[in-house]
């Protein structure tokens, strides 16, 4: 059996299961950490976002909340001046590679980055940083769904949902802004032997994999 421990998150005390990560037990205890890379369950977190930022008592730094497991008397903050401004600068960082057409955007209330916007009170737009060049690849080839690079934030979780419960065939490919998701091969994902099994859609967080209009919805999730 799981041992539960006590910790304090923003001056409440929660229960969580030790070792558990520290963005799940929050979240669990209705404590909002903005997040969007973050898989619940996934042996590894990857903390590329940088939004799940927190400080904790002992900690020189800022830690990632999806990579750091909780343990007994653990004393944990989520907001404070310089926990907001790192989270408006990665924010900020992620709309500077992302299409903001949000009137016509498939994910329209379902995105993350709104629902981010909202609980932080941020803008979705850029305040201080230039728009990067968008990627202008749409890979529409599945039948019932397609991807625009240009709306990918480059979370990851497509790319876990398809190695976890798809065919596996999608990784990172490039460095820095040039980094893309794409198939092995770097061809369309129909090409590359997708199923259509709808996984990468449902674990989207934003509109950049979306279904096709009048698609079999059976084979999209």
């Amino acid at each position: 059996m799981d041992r539960r421990i006590r910790l304090v998150i923003d001056g409440k005390e929660v229960a969580a299961r030790e070792g558990e990560r520290l963005l799940w037990a929050a979240l669990e205890n209705g404590i909002y950490i903005p997040h969007l890379c973050a898989v619940k369950d996934a042996g590894r977190s990857r903390a590329a976002c940088r939004l799940c930022l927190v400080e904790v008592e002992g900690e020189r730094r800022p830690v990632a909340a999806c990579a750091y497991p909780v343990r007994e008397g653990l004393e944990v903050r989520t907001r404070s001046p310089r926990l907001d401004r790192l989270v408006e600068r990665a924010f900020e960082l992620i709309l500077s590679r992302h299409r903001l057409d949000c009137a016509v955007c498939p994910a329209r209330s379902r995105c993350q980055l709104r629902e981010i916007a909202r609980r932080r009170g941020l803008q979705l737009r850029l305040r201080s940083l230039t728009p990067l060049p968008l990627p202008a690849e749409i890979d529409a080839s599945p039948q019932s769904f397609a991807y625009d690079a240009g709306r990918c934030v480059l979370c990851g979780r497509c790319v876990e949902a398809c190695r976890e419960r798809g065919a596996g065939i999608l990784g990172f490919v490039g460095r820095g802004w040039e980094r893309r998701v794409a198939t092995f091969g770097d061809v369309g994902r129909a090409e590359a032997g997708c199923r259509e099994c709808g996984e990468c859609l449902k674990a989207c967080p934003v509109g950049a994999l979306y279904p096709k209009p009048n698609a079999d919805r059976s084979k999209s999730g």
